[in-house]
């Protein structure tokens, strides 16, 4: 049974997701602060975390900052209030996978859940060799590890899926949207802010100077390729 970390401070929407999610065969934790969510993290742990971006205390996004210095594996849903792209631009780079706004429609919640989990373990091509060499990055499939130069990467589980989906077609162009539909499951063309939050997440943790990326290219217009670096 999934078990999923809800950190909400409105009471009314808490109960009302908690319920929802039980409904659909999920354990649920729920905290009304980003404290007591952490606490309960520690103490309980999480197959995906659910966070309110504006919380009363320590924020959603410490929250998430905080959770990610920790733990690279566990998927973060970001809810916020406002549709703003400032707002959700700032959670995702903060280290969310994907987000939903409020209030928060339940088969929408389901979904972005049962999609995370989907992605976590699972390889985009298991015809592929097991493991990978592109110039100074090593991409383990079996084990679903990366490192530099042997030194390992802690990826988030929508940065690894992305990292795994470019690195299978060295040289091909992928959209935006079949990026989003092919790594986050999703289908909405506005969400391809989910795309570029990401790629710039995973630039830099796979250290590469900014304008001057290595491995992970942008296609003006377009979209994103990953090219070979010798």
């Amino acid at each position: 049974m999934p078990r999923v970390l809800l950190i909400e401070d409105d009471r009314a929407v808490r109960e009302g997701v908690q319920l929802a999610l039980r409904r659909q065969g999920h354990e649920v934790a729920a905290a009304a602060t980003g404290e007591d969510g952490l606490g309960l993290l520690r103490s309980h742990g999480a197959d995906v975390v659910v966070l309110d971006l504006m919380l009363p205390g320590v924020s959603g996004l410490e929250v998430c900052r905080r959770i990610r210095a920790d733990d690279n594996q566990i998927p973060i849903i970001m809810a916020t209030a406002r549709g703003d792209d400032v707002d959700i631009v700032v959670g995702l780079e903060a280290g969310a996978d994907d987000y939903v706004v409020k209030p928060v429609r339940a088969r929408v919640l389901e979904a972005r859940i049962r999609a995370l989990l989907r992605r976590v373990g699972a390889s985009p091509d298991g015809a592929l060799p097991k493991i990978e060499t592109h110039g100074e990055l090593t991409v383990d499939r079996t084990a679903l590890t990366v490192s530099s130069e042997g030194v390992p990467i802690a990826l988030a589980p929508s940065e690894l899926r992305l990292l795994l989906t470019l690195s299978a077609s060295p040289g091909q162009v992928f959209s935006r949207q079949q990026l989003l539909e092919s790594v986050w499951e999703h289908n909405y063309h506005a969400d391809a802010r989910l795309v570029d939050a990401c790629v710039k997440r995973l630039r830099t943790k796979m250290g590469e100077p900014p304008g001057q990326p290595r491995y992970v290219h942008t296609v003006r217009g377009f979209g994103y390729r990953f090219k070979d670096a010798r």
